[in-house]
């Protein structure tokens, strides 16, 4: 497939051009309307086999499975190392567009570091996350806060009992999921590490409530989110809490996905993943 083409396809996925500019700029690229109309078709089904079949990895077992939670069975993305019988368990939490492809290969690359990983469904209340992503924002309003928070609790429940599980669970999320991980932080005391991706601080007086050591990863120009930083520091110092903060200058909100070839950076995204990675080997052991 042109390459492109699938990039463009990719920009439309993740919600960043809508379906009438897409059509647009595909026939200018296979040079008629009735081209681009034939081609798309061939290209939902692709990307629907690769979202609802899980890509095989030799040395790891990947499944979709539901869990239960505050407002019912919760789907998610599971990938686990193929070798072993028990693992330290981490959640990914996904952006604001959901369960995308992106975030499940970012579950198989936990997965590859020797972690059981699971990667919920925010939109599972609502359906789940749709084919096309360009108004899934709409989706998003339909969830109730609390209760979404509930759910991503509920998963730490699930995996310290997962019989797979050494009962060690962390969690990470990137954006929406960010902050949604410095809630997991605050609303699961038995949580035992948390790493949010550029993600809204929690609010300092619920900081108190956090028991898991946290590494926070910022872009230095992320201005709307790093306004937070501060009040955030002033409360984990207030409270004893173990904490990290790292900001990574020169790279912009958005800069860990790979998907998105406006906002990744490449040495800021395997800087901070490094630092993952050894921080959950480090408190997940």
């Amino acid at each position: 497939m042109n390459k492109e083409i699938q990039n463009l396809y990719t920009d439309f996925r993740n919600g960043r051009i809508d379906r009438r500019s897409f059509l647009k700029k595909l026939a200018f690229i296979t040079g008629s309307s009735a081209a681009a109309l034939a081609i798309f078709p061939v290209l939902e089904e692709n990307e629907l086999k690769a979202a609802t079949t899980p890509q095989k990895e030799p040395e790891l077992v990947t499944e979709f499975i539901t869990y239960p939670a505050a407002t019912g069975e919760m789907k998610a993305f599971l990938a686990r190392p193929k070798k072993g019988k028990k693992f330290p368990a981490v959640i990914v939490i996904h952006e604001n567009r959901g369960l995308v492809p992106h975030i499940q290969d970012v579950t198989r690359r936990m997965a590859k570091e020797g972690f059981l990983a699971i990667a919920p469904d925010a939109l599972s209340p609502v359906g789940g996350t749709p084919e096309d992503v360009s108004n899934v924002g709409e989706l998003f309003k339909q969830l109730k806060p609390e209760e979404t928070t509930k759910n991503f609790v509920a998963a730490v429940k699930y995996l310290k009992t997962n019989p797979l599980s050494t009962g060690k669970v962390g969690c990470t999320g990137f954006c929406w999921g960010g902050a949604m991980t410095n809630q997991v932080a605050v609303n699961a005391p038995d949580l035992n590490a948390a790493v949010p991706y550029y993600g809204r601080q929690p609010v300092p007086e619920d900081v108190e409530k956090i028991k898991a050591p946290i590494m926070a990863h910022y872009a230095g120009n992320d201005a709307g989110i790093n306004a937070g930083i501060p009040a955030f520091e002033e409360a984990l110092k207030k409270y004893n809490k173990e904490y990290q903060i790292f900001m990574y200058e020169g790279a912009s909100h958005a800069f860990n996905n790979d998907s998105n070839a406006e906002r990744y950076n490449e040495q800021a995204a395997k800087l901070a993943w490094g630092r993952t990675i050894g921080f959950f080997k480090e408190k997940l052991k």
